[in-house]
């Protein structure tokens, strides 16, 4: 076992025998701290939290009550391989969510990103990864395999399928089921989710500019116009203009098993 004496823990909290606590660390009453556990710089744990596994917390990330981290996946396949979850830094983890370790099937590790929020209730399946600055909104469940690009928001009450790839930027509204990747800076809605158009709001409060956002538009109407991927193939031969409109091609254009939400 390894605390960092700037680190304060409550007499109630357990720390099992190898964990690693780092220096400026609060671990509040009645948490259980496994003994594979890395905890970063500054992290704060408010109470009844259980980090176990092999599992790494970045620095000043903060996890509130009753939060559960680093179980085994809920995989039916896993075996008791020795697999892995990673977290960020100054991620903001809140009531009662659940994230598991990877699978050896999956590549062995669950990964989350930086300056995420995830809200109550949410779940992060076995073999996630999961970019920086994402929002996981109440009780939204992402499967095992997905793959979850910077800057996306999830409504609360989604579903996200195992597999299913959402590229950057994309929005998805609350109450939304996700079958098929989602392609960058797209906004997605409906119980069975399809492409409503573009996320503008989400384009506009990043400060991005005018001609990218035409150029990013113009791309997605073309898009529309029949089959998703041979309108990628053909636009991208063509030479598509803008960082964005390339970024959604190189994306429908990337590896993948799945198909794709398109237009309604």
């Amino acid at each position: 076992m390894s605390i960092d004496p700037s680190a304060a823990i409550h007499p109630s909290a357990v720390i099992e025998a190898g964990a690693v606590i780092g220096p400026g660390c609060t671990i509040g009453p009645f948490c259980l701290i496994g003994p594979e556990v890395t905890l970063g710089a500054g992290v704060e744990l408010k109470s009844h939290v259980v980090i176990t596994g092999w599992t790494e917390i970045g620095d000043e990330t903060v996890v509130f009550p009753f939060a559960s981290l680093g179980q085994i996946p809920q995989d039916l396949k896993f075996k008791g391989e020795r697999t892995r979850l990673v977290v960020g830094k100054r991620n903001r983890i809140r009531e009662n969510v659940t994230m598991s370790t990877g699978t050896e099937g999956g590549g062995g590790i669950t990964r989350v990103g930086d300056d995420g929020l995830f809200m109550a209730n949410c779940h992060v399946a076995h073999d996630a990864v999961i970019g920086d600055r994402v929002i996981l909104v109440n009780s939204v469940a992402i499967a095992g395999h997905c793959v979850l690009e910077d800057d996306v928001i999830v409504g609360g009450l989604s579903g996200v399928h195992q597999w299913v790839r959402i590229g950057h930027g994309a929005i998805i509204g609350a109450l939304s089921m996700v079958t098929a990747d989602v392609i960058p800076h797209a906004l997605v809605a409906g119980p069975r989710a399809g492409l409503e158009g573009l996320n503008l709001v989400g384009l506009k409060r990043r400060g991005v500019a005018r001609d990218e956002i035409g150029a990013l538009r113009a791309l997605y109407a073309a898009l529309s116009d029949g089959n998703f991927r041979e309108q990628a193939r053909r636009l991208s031969d063509a030479g598509a203009e803008g960082a964005l409109a390339r970024e959604v091609l190189d994306f429908i254009l990337g590896p993948s098993d799945r198909s794709f939400l398109t237009p309604r």
